[in-house]
């Protein structure tokens, strides 16, 4: 859908700047100005993550087709290095890491309390016997539960000047 030639002898159709590359008969600052301009039609949802605000959408061009899309779907879009071909595809892309299944891999539990914390329904109300709460220190013994105790040291506490309030100043100063 562009135009580029070697030297800045093109036309804008709008502007009538000479330009070295036209998109839809536009310079980029004209193409860009119409774009932003354009309405989102009634009922249109992200064809990424069907977010319907229309506060949140803008008709963005994908693979030389007019299409909406919510913001956040467009930004992530535009720092893709190859854009796939298919709906799914850039779906496929966008999805987060995180949804797509277990990253903790079995390594090492650095927690200083481990417990696990993805028991029972985690969208309800915690039940008898479920969740963190009721696990909380079910695998520990107590004579693995021993206080912690930090010593200080005269030269470890510093003091701290407080806040004093004084009366209302005189215009004599």
């Amino acid at each position: 859908m562009s135009v580029e030639v070697e030297r800045a002898t093109v036309p804008c159709n709008v502007c009538g700047a000479q330009v070295s590359e036209l998109r839809r008969g536009r310079c980029w600052g004209c193409y860009t100005r119409w774009v932003d301009a354009r309405p989102v039609g009634r009922g249109a949802a992200c064809l990424i993550c069907f977010e319907k605000r229309r506060a949140q959408l803008k008709i963005m061009e994908l693979h030389t087709r007019s299409v909406p899309i919510c913001h956040g779907c467009g930004a992530r879009i535009l720092r893709l290095e190859n854009i796939p071909e298919t709906i799914d595809g850039v779906r496929q892309a966008l999805r987060r890491e995180r949804r797509d299944g277990d990253r903790r891999d079995n390594g090492l539990d650095r927690r200083i309390f481990p417990r696990e914390r993805r028991v029972g329904e985690r969208r309800g109300p915690p039940r008898e016997g479920d969740g963190a709460a009721a696990d909380q220190g079910a695998h520990l013994a107590p004579d693995e539960l021993d206080d912690v105790i930090i010593e200080l040291l005269d030269d470890d506490i510093e003091i701290v000047e407080q806040t004093t309030v004084r009366g209302k100043a005189t215009g004599d100063r």
